[in-house]
């Protein structure tokens, strides 16, 4: 495992999983973002983009105006912006994809971020020792909100399976089930 910036990558390379990170750069930056992955990707690669996003807007509306809003800006994802996923898919499209499948994993997540606080809860006294009882409550609150806005579907969170747009023919799969083999 390596942890690097995304901009410093170089190669080529047949399939990317850019999973929980598309909310972190920022959507002034989405552009520049799918143009370096498509750079990275071979003719006809595919590349998953997994990511929270929240509903499309008729009009837009500043993004952390609510209080619950505030803190996770603050303290939990410091700088992050979340898309709606008919966005993400033009910009995809526009920067050269090809969308080949977006699927919802709305209830899915909410189970999950439902289990993770579950855990976290009855792990608590450890992770206070690790990181404090403040950072703790904190995280078990995002959890318990976010999982709570997961299961209303305030909150969304799609894989957009896309591939770099090749002349002729695509070499993938006809079909969903095809495709996750």
């Amino acid at each position: 495992m390596e942890l690097r910036d995304y901009a410093l990558v170089e190669g080529q390379y047949d399939k990317i999983a850019s999973i929980g990170m598309y909310e972190h750069i920022g959507l002034a930056n989405i552009p520049v973002y799918l143009t370096k992955v498509r750079s990275l990707l071979a003719d006809g690669g595919l590349f998953l983009n997994h990511a929270i996003s929240r509903r499309a807007k008729r009009k837009q509306t500043r993004l952390g105006s609510r209080p619950e809003q505030r803190a996770i800006m603050r303290y939990i994802f410091p700088g992050g912006e979340l898309d709606d996923i008919g966005h993400t898919v033009q910009e995809m499209e526009i920067n050269g994809f090809e969308v080949q499948d977006v699927e919802n994993w709305r209830r899915h997540y909410a189970l999950t971020t439902r289990a993770w606080c579950e855990r976290l809860t009855a792990r608590r006294e450890e992770a206070e020792a690790m990181v404090g009882p403040e950072v703790v409550r904190l995280w078990l609150a995002y959890l318990a909100g976010v999982s709570l806005a997961f299961t209303r579907g305030t909150l969304r969170i799609y894989q957009a399976l896309v591939s770099k747009q090749a002349k002729g023919p695509s070499p993938l799969p006809p079909t969903r089930a095809d495709l996750y083999r």
